[in-house]
Order: C-alpha cells, then structure tokens, then sequence
C-alpha cells in the first residue's frame, strides 16, 4: 500500500507538482521540483486522469474537472466555505475577494478570504486564481505573471 507521492506535470504555465494517493488529489505546488517518475502502479490511473485533465484545460477543451479531491483538506470551517465558493465561481468569469466573502457568509472577512485562498492547496483545481482584488488583480501562490496567465487562458 502506497501512501501520497508527489510528482511533477509540465504544462504552460511552468512545472506542477501534484500529490496524490490511489483515491485522491491533495495538493497542487508550484515548485516544480518533483520527478516525473518513476510512477507507482497504484497512483498511475490518478497520475494519468490529472495529467489528462491538465493538458485539456490548458488547451482550452476543458472548463471543469472531474478529478477525486482530498476529502477532507486541512482549514478551517470558513476556508472550507470559501474553496467550496471557489468552486462556483465560472471559468472565464472573475469575482472579488469582498463578493466571495459575501458568498462564504461572512460580508466583512475579506482579508480572511484572500488568506483561505492563500491556503488552497488544489490551486487551478480549485480556482483561487478567479479572485481579484476591488482594485487591481491581488496575489496568487504561484505569482501575479501566471495568474494573469490563467486568466488570458480561460478568457480566450
């Protein structure tokens, strides 16, 4: 039995590292530091659906994933709140921190917002880079140069 193993994903907007077991996807980084291999036999049909799914995302034929996400990621009720939100927000559509607040049922906690998306661990998965600030684009774990990146991507 295999636990989680990390491996590395080539794409367009730099080299991912994603971890996953046999059941599920637990994090996305942008390190770009794992091996592309050797893959377990255990993980491999997860390893080849992410990788899939990737590839059709950052062609444009994909909008949504269908990938098996950790059940129960570490955070808080309320970050927990906000990646559910995230996941409502469209692909090619854009929120604010304060709208995802309000969405997450606390109106006034936008900077906790931005720090639960901070927190996602399943970035581009869970789609923190839909997030912008009142004024200006706002932060992102793998910088502003891919967040605009994936933004341009999803808005053809």
């Amino acid at each position: 039995m295999i636990g989680k193993i990390t491996l590395g994903i080539e794409s367009p907007v730099g080299r991912l590292d994603v971890t996953l077991s046999s059941e599920a996807v637990h994090r996305i980084d942008f390190k770009g530091v794992a091996p592309d291999g050797p893959v377990p036999k255990a993980v491999a049909p997860l390893y080849k659906r992410v990788k899939k799914e990737l590839e059709e995302y950052f062609q444009g034929r994909r909008r949504e994933f269908d990938l098996p996400l950790e059940a129960d990621p570490p955070g808080t009720d309320f970050q927990k709140n906000v990646w559910a939100a995230l996941c409502d927000v469209p692909f090619g559509e854009v929120v604010s921190y304060g709208d995802l607040a309000r969405w997450a049922g606390r109106p006034k906690a936008v900077r906790a917002v931005g720090a639960a998306c901070g927190a996602n661990r399943l970035p581009i998965l869970i789609p923190c880079h839909r997030v912008v600030a009142k004024e200006g684009l706002g932060g992102f774990g793998g910088g502003t140069k891919m967040k605009k990146q994936l933004l341009k991507l999803e808005r053809g």
